[in-house]
């Protein structure tokens, strides 16, 4: 099996190459381009699996790119670097599709465990790249199914949001209002429902489809998480 490919996209030749030294390390196959321009052609000729991108580029606002990325390459992992630390920065990154978000300065070892988690939720084929797969479940980014087992799980639009948000970031809190961002893709209208009683749907479909098993849980003072468990 080839190695996992991870483009980094930043501006800072310095950084970069410290990056790209630290990911090699580990086993990864590594490129780096200093420009939005050159990511379009790197994204097209290496067919990476993971995208280091910065939001400060010089020639493109790397929120944007990463909403065309996205859209273009539903499997491709995303994680968003910044020296921007407002944490409204990190709830945009993650509504456009982003699959983490780490604000510079880093530590080394923070960034290499994140990395390794998304390309392990990542699965091995291009075939099955549109995909999110834990033990018992898979989501299916595509067909915008969720499947426990081989049964499928009817979610309605909102709650198959919010378990995509929570789920690309397993074991990471997610304010409500972080869900109710994610979940309104641009309206200032407020959902209709609470994203408690949203949340609690989802959770109860989910049990019924496997049952004895918990996929999201409360963190009190903070909002939810999804915590996959074998």
């Amino acid at each position: 099996m080839s190695k996992p490919l991870i483009l980094i996209v930043d501006d800072d030749a310095e950084l970069s190459d410290m990056v790209a030294e630290l990911l090699a390390r580990e086993g990864w196959a590594v490129q780096s381009v200093l420009n939005a321009v050159e990511g379009e052609k790197a994204l097209t000729q290496w067919q990476p699996e993971l995208v280091l991108l910065d939001v400060m580029l010089p020639d493109a606002n790397g929120f944007d790119i990463c909403r065309r990325w996205r859209t273009k390459n539903p499997g491709l992992g995303i994680v968003m670097l910044t020296a921007r630390g407002d944490p409204m920065d990190r709830v945009l990154g993650l509504e456009i599709g982003a699959d983490d978000y780490l604000p510079k300065p880093f530590e080394p070892r923070e960034l290499v465990a994140r990395v390794r988690a998304l390309l392990r939720r990542q699965t091995p084929g291009r075939a099955d790249a549109t995909q999110l797969r834990f033990e018992g479940l898979t989501i299916n980014l595509l067909g915008r199914e969720v499947l426990v087992g081989a049964v499928s799980v009817p979610l309605t639009s909102v709650e198959y949001k919010l378990l995509v948000t929570m789920a690309r970031t397993p074991g990471v809190p997610f304010s409500r209002d972080a869900l109710t961002e994610a979940v309104q893709q641009g309206s200032y209208k407020p959902l209709d429902r609470t994203v408690d009683v949203q949340v609690a749907r989802l959770r109860r479909k989910l049990a019924e489809a496997s049952p004895g098993k918990e996929w999201v849980d409360t963190v009190r003072g903070e909002g939810y998480v999804f915590v996959p468990r074998g």
